[in-house]
């Protein structure tokens, strides 16, 4: 056999080989990415949930601390821009006192937290933090009101 021969038989063996390794990985790749995002979804999810916690007619003490259980496992997960929002939401509770803070500042804080979750699951966001919006829905009765 001489050298065309051979190359006319391996290269496309190896063009094969080398096809199927690049797809096995990005395939993996991909995978890995979508289930990691995923996880963040779903926990975020809840950070949010939390966050009524600490803002309108439904903050509650027992809210603040699952949102803190939460916001400790979050060091594990959370982008740094997003743990950076979170610490100056806590910072801005422990510089009231316990008491509540000044609206604006507050809606601010909280907003920026959501905002900061949006960019790291989606990447980019025109929106800002004043375009988060929380409305306390109460049920009159449960909470002695009619």
């Amino acid at each position: 056999m001489d050298v065309k021969t051979i190359l006319l038989i391996l290269i496309p063996i190896l063009a094969a080989i080398l096809s199927s390794y690049l797809t096995f990985y990005f395939t993996s790749k991909t995978k890995r990415n979508d289930a990691i995002l995923k996880y963040k979804e779903d926990k975020y999810s809840n950070l949010l949930v939390l966050l009524q916690g600490f803002i309108g007619l439904t903050a509650s003490s027992e809210t603040k601390k699952k949102f803190f259980e939460e916001q400790h496992r979050s060091w594990l997960y959370c982008s740094d821009s997003v743990v950076t929002a979170i610490n100056d939401m806590i910072e801005l509770a422990i510089s009231e006192k316990g008491k509540d803070p000044e609206p604006e500042k507050g809606r601010k804080v909280v907003g920026n937290i959501v905002l900061e979750m949006r960019k790291d699951l989606l990447g980019k966001t025109k929106l800002n933090p004043k375009d988060f919006r929380y409305i306390d829905v109460i049920d009159p009765i449960r909470n002695g009101r009619s």
